[in-house]
């Protein structure tokens, strides 16, 4: 199993070695029992990185991974909305409930490693996401700015992809 380790006090992020600067939840971070829907706080943990989705308008490569991964689409959104039975799970535009629109002009989302914070275990009987305890929490590039985040863990767009190919679905995150 291979681990990133998030430091949110140092603004760090470690893999395989090499630290690099790292952005976080507005708000600080919090641990997982208490991350709320919409509290801009990182949740502290272990999260399995699940999936990549990429842009392919953003000039990038078919990846190199082992992990799970797919083209995003514009009309792509993840639900934010604890009453949405699709609530934290990926969803198509237009939506009934609110979500986030995953094709962004800003390029934070040029790659998304989603994590397994606040998801159905795997394997093993899926329940669902619990409603109101965060959604949307992804391992995604940084703005420009390398401003805050509103919970995921952000980094460099050119670190990512190069440690891309090293990601399997044993790969965790530890956010500390």
């Amino acid at each position: 199993m291979s681990l990133l380790i998030a430091d949110v006090t140092a603004g760090t992020l470690i893999f395989a070695g090499n630290t690099v600067p790292a952005s976080f939840g507005r708000t600080g971070a919090c641990p997982a029992a208490d991350k709320r829907e919409g509290d801009s706080k990182t949740p502290l943990g272990t999260w399995p990185l699940l999936t990549a989705l990429l842009r392919p308008d953003r000039g990038l490569p078919p990846p190199r991974t082992a992990l799970p991964w797919r083209w995003l689409r514009a009309h792509d959104g993840w639900s934010d909305d604890p009453n949405d039975p699709a609530y934290n799970r990926p969803v198509c535009h237009p939506h009934a409930h609110s979500a986030e629109q995953l094709w962004r002009a800003d390029h934070a989302y040029d790659i998304i490693l989603t994590l397994g914070h606040n998801m159905p275990p795997v394997p093993g009987p899926v329940p669902g996401p619990v409603p109101g305890l965060g959604s949307a929490i992804f391992l995604h590039c940084t703005q420009p700015d390398s401003r805050p985040t509103e919970g995921c863990v952000a980094i460099a767009r050119e670190t990512l992809l190069a440690w891309l190919p090293h990601f399997t679905p044993a790969t965790s995150l530890r956010i500390e």
